[in-house]
């Protein structure tokens, strides 16, 4: 093991000795030498040595900052994903399945940002400047201001961004890019890492927005390696159905805004449309009541939404029944079905369970549990819900109701759709006037004899 660099440096007039000595040969002061460790003594040669940096500025917690200028896009749902617009300098990746519409949406936005002001750049490593101009085409988009390029070669991208300094530049997709500098091929874990470096780098450094735009694996996370989800500012994904015309776009990650926040599109001829109230859009196919549904008032970031839970129980052929989920994790129904057996005594065993989110939505928070449990018994029951009723509350591993926050803007959002009764935990909070009558429950075996008349 090398031996870590000792030096000696004189305090007064910053000498640097190879020994300690009395006095400095440099300034002739007395007993101002002192001894000075490396930075780093590890055990290999990449160690920082002796070499020291400049010092650091630090600033305590009450100083005040002013906050970043956003840019507003004009698309709103965007805007709101984005915690209230662009920031300059920050990087954002943006993921979703192939063909989902992620180059779509970026290709509106650069072409709104564009008339709203800002120089944009969009290159494209996937697709040639023909397609991307008739995309544009038939968006209706071949007016915005925005520059072209098709190119892998990082580089070039580089030197070329460096160049025209835009305010925003949108890479399509990071997957394609190619530093020569790195000895792998496109797509490589080396390559996708050495690029978002890079990438990023320019962005602070030149205060250029720069949006990344991400493949996804089968388990629906973003290919490559994870640091390049720590690297950038913003990591936004773009989920949708291909069955279904909505699509959402989902921030989970965001240092400048709402973490969970959601804007929601719908796809049409001319391109993506924006969705300003999803609970309408997600509701708009329920007709009369029907067993094995159920109205879930939820929140998705600072918004509620609300959506469909249904559910089909069939008596099933195979001797391990079926569990199929779509919308909701398949975990959360397992505990929901285990405490409907041990704490209420109604089995499940030998009928297939089906669940599914209308819409195409996927709902994430524990307070739909009771809206699941409410499905799944008026399917089982083959009994229908009261239509204007809406149901949510967390469910324990005891068959207590826990309360959910927010409950007040889940009543007002329910209240605007119509809806004039709601099915919550006994301790839910609702200040105000909501105009909804509350039906507070205290457990799983209260609901489910109240409602259903069993327990």
């Amino acid at each position: 093991m090398p031996k870590p660099t000792v030096s000696y440096i004189c305090s007064a007039c910053a000498a640097v000795h190879k020994k300690w000595s009395g006095r400095c040969d440099a300034c002739g002061e007395w007993n101002s030498i002192t001894e000075e460790a490396p930075l780093s003594a590890g055990p290999t040669k990449k160690s920082l040595g002796a070499d020291r940096g400049r010092a650091i500025a630090l600033k305590d917690l009450a100083t005040e900052e002013t906050p970043p200028q956003r840019t507003k896009s004009g698309l709103s749902e965007l805007d709101l994903v984005l915690g209230g617009g662009l920031v300059p300098a920050s990087a954002l990746l943006v993921g979703g399945d192939p063909g989902i519409g992620k180059s779509t949406l970026l290709l509106q936005a650069a072409a709104s940002f564009a008339r709203a002001g800002l120089s944009c750049v969009y290159v494209s490593g996937e697709e040639a400047s023909a397609q991307v101009r008739m995309r544009a085409q038939r968006l209706g988009l071949s007016d915005a201001p925005v520059k072209l390029a098709t190119e892998t070669n990082l580089r070039d991208i580089l030197t070329t961004l460096d160049k025209e300094r835009p305010e925003l530049a949108i890479i399509d997709s990071i997957q394609t890019m190619w530093a020569d500098n790195v000895d792998s091929a496109p797509g490589s874990v080396s390559q996708v890492r050495a690029a978002a470096h890079e990438l990023t780098t320019f962005a602070k450094r030149t205060g250029t927005a720069v949006v990344l735009v991400g493949h996804v694996t089968k388990e629906g996370q973003i290919a490559g390696p994870r640091v390049v989800e720590h690297m950038v500012d913003t990591v936004l994904y773009f989920e949708g159905e291909r069955g279904h015309q909505f699509r959402i776009l989902r921030a989970v990650k965001n240092r400048f805004g709402p973490a969970d926040e959601i804007g929601v599109f719908e796809m049409t001829g001319r391109g993506l449309s924006e969705v300003t109230n999803p609970s309408a859009l997600f509701l708009s196919e329920r007709d009369k009541p029907a067993p094995g549904s159920a109205v879930f008032a939820g929140i998705e970031g600072t918004r509620p939404v609300l959506t469909e839970i249904q559910a089909l129980v069939a008596p099933s052929p195979l001797g391990t029944p079926r569990r199929t989920v779509v919308g909701l994790d398949s975990g959360r129904l397992s505990t929901t079905l285990a405490v409907l057996e041990a704490r209420c005594g109604i089995p499940f065993a030998g009928l297939d369970v089906f669940l599914n989110v209308a819409g195409g939505m996927r709902v994430t928070e524990p307070a739909a549990d009771l809206a699941v449990a409410a499905a799944l018994l008026s399917a089982r029951e083959d009994v229908a819900l009261p239509p204007d009723t809406v149901v949510f509350g967390e469910i324990s591993l005891s068959g207590a109701l826990r309360p959910v926050g927010q409950t007040e803007n889940r009543l007002k959002e329910a209240q605007k759709l119509g809806f004039s009764h709601a099915i919550a935990p006994s301790r839910a909070k609702a200040g105000g006037q909501t105009g909804i009558t509350l039906r507070h429950m205290t457990d799983l075996t209260g609901f489910v004899g109240d409602i259903f008349g069993a327990g």
